[in-house]
């Protein structure tokens, strides 16, 4: 076995899809013979927790290091899962962070797992260090090992640093400063991993010392282990069921879907009888609020936080799946979710914009694609739905597509670029 220190601040007991990619990452690594010791934080206060994520990890048996430091994660850590707050709030909150702390406010735990990583580095072997993004602190952090111990360097891009769709800076020097931290820890690197070509366009553009081969993709997956044995939930209604799962934040809502279902309420309301919007996650206070205010309770069911296992079991006993993208920044955006949604072969209900997403949306070939906040769009859309939910004329997927993004396959790709980088001269 070959060894893999890996850092990753979103890890389980977290939940949430910020952590699906580099879990599923560490899970299958050994098959393909490589041992991963993972660094991450310890307890947190956080918006959701699962800790069958965490059995996972350890029955695939992941190494798994804690540091704890002075983030705001893990200084309310005896809060435990807390809720998230109205989006102004949480808005608010984010922007004085970002303007506080460069690159992020996880620069305190980054600190401490580079001090902790280096006493490992300093008594064991390993043969590449590994760092999932964001946060971008955590890049900083695995530039100073790679220079100080000349380990490897590979670095997996969950989201753009430079042009990054939540990015939010106050004067030219945080912009400035950003970029300079990003330019740095990049030429430390030895190979940059991104999940779609738009993101390495815009990195091959931005820093230009960088060549195309410095640049690979690996893009989101689905785990079929997941959806293995999984049986539906047997319903007693033939409805329609159009499931999302995950959160809402900033322009990611699901209001203009709401709206469009409103108004199908009005002209045709034999459709919309035979519809169930259903909701897995943080639907959020405001949400259920504006779902009261449209009067479409009777419509809505709110199964609100549920674990992975939980959340799979719902994916697979819906009809349709729907991911939403914000028409605002989110080009360079692959949506996890619609990742994780193809693993169930259902038909998917796409309101994004054109970009990373809808591209893939157009290639799993059994998509409806609306534009995302065109309430008309949505409507049309919804009602071609029905149409082919009843005539049973909903598309199958394409099965190659499907097998391009299986976990296992995807790591197996990863662990062919850690060979690469094996020394022989031990």
């Amino acid at each position: 076995m070959f060894n893999a220190l890996i850092l990753a601040y979103y890890y389980p007991p977290m939940g949430l899809s910020g952590v699906q990619r580099t879990l599923k990452f560490t899970k299958y690594m050994p098959k393909f013979n490589w041992q991963p010791t993972v660094i991450t934080t310890g307890k947190t206060a956080y918006y959701a927790h699962d800790f069958e994520l965490l059995k996972e990890a350890e029955k695939a048996g992941v190494i798994i290091k804690r540091t704890e430091s002075f983030d705001p994660n893990s200084l309310l850590k005896k809060m435990g899962t807390v809720k998230m707050p109205n989006e102004k709030l949480r808005k608010l909150m984010s922007n004085a962070s970002k303007t506080l702390f460069i690159p992020d406010n996880k620069k305190f735990w980054s600190n401490k797992a580079y001090r902790f990583a280096s006493s490992i580095l300093k008594s064991q072997q390993f043969d590449v260090l590994f760092v999932s993004i964001p946060p971008f602190s955590s890049f900083t952090a695995a530039a100073k090992l790679k220079k100080r111990f000349q380990i490897p360097l590979i670095v997996d891009y969950r989201d753009s640093w430079h042009g990054n769709q939540f990015a939010f800076n106050p004067t030219p020097y945080h912009s400035y400063k950003h970029k300079r931290l990003e330019d740095s820890a990049l030429r430390a690197a030895d190979k940059i991993i991104v999940v779609n070509r738009m993101i390495k366009e815009n990195l091959l553009k931005t820093f230009q010392f960088l060549t195309f081969d410095d640049v690979v993709i690996i893009p989101h997956g689905f785990d079929a282990e997941d959806f293995e044995n999984v049986a539906p939930i047997k319903e007693h209604t033939n409805k329609m069921k159009v499931l999302y799962s995950g959160i809402f934040y900033e322009n990611v809502t699901p209001k203009f879907l709401l709206r469009a279902f409103k108004i199908l309420t009005k002209e045709r309301p034999d459709i919309a009888a035979n519809i169930e919007l259903q909701f897995v996650g943080h639907l959020r206070k405001e949400n259920i609020k504006f779902i009261k205010r449209l009067g479409l309770e009777g419509f809505v069911k709110n199964f609100g936080y549920l674990n992975h296992k939980e959340t799979v079991r719902k994916i697979v006993s819906a009809d349709v799946l729907w991911v939403m993208l914000g028409k605002k920044n989110m080009r360079n955006v692959s949506a996890g979710k619609f990742f994780e949604y193809i693993g169930s072969r259902k038909p998917i209900l796409a309101t994004v914009p054109e970009g990373a997403t809808k591209s893939a949306a157009e290639k799993y070939g059994a998509s409806y694609l609306a534009k995302p906040e065109d309430i008309n769009s949505i409507k049309k859309t919804i009602i071609k739905l029905h149409d082919d939910f009843i005539a049973n004329k909903l598309p199958k997927p394409d099965e190659d597509f499907i097998q391009q993004h299986n976990r296992e396959n995807l790591t197996q790709q990863l662990t062919k670029i850690f060979q690469f980088y094996l020394r022989t001269d031990l």
